[in-house]
């Protein structure tokens, strides 16, 4: 599948804005504290994703009813579903200057992933977090995701890469007073 920027702008994949906030504190003292320990960006990224996926909770898998969709809430609260998940990766990222875009899948409900730019190239990564039947991996040779798609089952891989969460995804996390609601509110397509 060809992923297709939605901004020919690479510098919008690295902006700030309300939701992908890595010019918050948290943000910059999460991403410092990771690009300590490691050589190089690429390190970095794989440092943020194992941070992102291990150490945040999917708040599904763990019960918890608070939805979250600005990433520094996700770093200080420790919860999200995968669009949250997605945004604090995004923002760990992009604080260190590596392209971030957001991009999703249609499984049952819409899907949230994000893809890193490295050598000229976009790689779609899988935040959510592991558990039995889920095994998703940092890779740039080959995708490691959490889902793949079935065709036969009206499931797909949006090719296109948002610079910004969209805003369908937007809005059902910011409604959403819990999860019980935010689960029956889940985009369905894009």
């Amino acid at each position: 599948m060809e992923l297709i920027q939605n901004t020919p702008d690479l510098s919008a994949y690295l902006a700030a804005d309300e939701v992908i906030d890595h010019d918050h504190p948290v943000v910059r003292e999460t991403a410092a504290r990771l690009a300590a320990d490691v050589p190089d960006s690429y390190a970095y990224a794989r440092a943020a994703f194992e941070f992102v996926r291990d150490t945040i909770p999917h708040s599904h898998d763990a019960g918890d009813p608070r939805v979250t969709w600005r990433a520094s809430d996700v770093l200080t609260l420790r919860t999200g579903i995968c669009y949250a998940k997605a945004h604090a990766l995004a923002a760990l990222l992009r604080a260190e200057d590596i392209p971030t875009a957001l991009c999703y899948q249609k499984l049952d409900v819409v899907h949230g992933l994000v893809a890193v730019r490295f050598n000229g190239a976009w790689h779609r990564q899988d935040p959510r977090g592991n558990k039995p039947g889920v095994d998703a991996r940092f890779s740039l040779d080959g995708e490691r995701l959490a889902w793949t798609p079935d065709p036969e089952s009206n499931e797909l891989d949006y090719p296109v890469l948002y610079a910004e969460p969209h805003p369908a995804v937007l809005r059902a996390l910011k409604a959403a007073p819990d999860r019980d609601h935010l689960w029956k509110t889940l985009p369905t397509a894009l």
